[in-house]
């Protein structure tokens, strides 16, 4: 296993220090502050073990590795700052497919039941071969975009 050794400069300890004590920034942003700075071992620093940030920080010993090696690889920013996902997601429902469910919903709901359910909704929508698959959280979705409630007494 390779041993990433952190010596960090007196400005970067300075901006680390200012994280920690000023401002709002996100818990991991704190997180990867203190353990770059009990992980240094420049001559601004006092060293503590990966072990003892470990326990104190409640987080694995694995963490603490990966956050040496980002720093190491692409300095205090890269280190600080998450990447924005590169994860591309595929649409369920386009434009054609959320009018028909909007038309579904307008309409009267099966025997035995008072009004649609998001459930209801889902299972007549994959029922009816508008989509293959579909939850009822997507359903949620696009009627909350559309401003379409089911708690409403009459929607239409």
């Amino acid at each position: 296993m390779i041993r990433y050794t952190i010596k960090l400069t007196k400005s970067e300890v300075e901006e680390l220090m200012v994280i920690i004590n000023k401002g709002s920034h996100t818990s991991q942003t704190f997180r990867v502050a203190y353990i770059l700075l009990n992980c240094d071992e420049g001559k601004y620093s006092e060293k503590v073990t990966n072990e003892q940030i470990s326990k104190v920080l409640k987080v694995g010993m694995r963490t603490i590795d990966r956050v040496k090696k980002k720093f190491i690889e692409e300095g205090l920013e890269g280190a600080l700052e998450r990447k924005p996902t590169a994860r591309i997601y595929e649409k369920k429902m386009d434009g054609d497919t959320e009018a028909k469910l909007i038309t579904l919903c307008c309409s009267e709901p099966p025997k035995g039941f008072a009004k649609w359910s998001l459930r209801l909704l889902a299972d007549k929508m994959v029922e009816l071969k508008y989509v293959e698959s579909i939850t009822h959280v997507t359903v949620r979705s696009v009627l909350k975009k559309t401003n379409l409630s089911l708690g409403k007494p009459k929607n239409g």
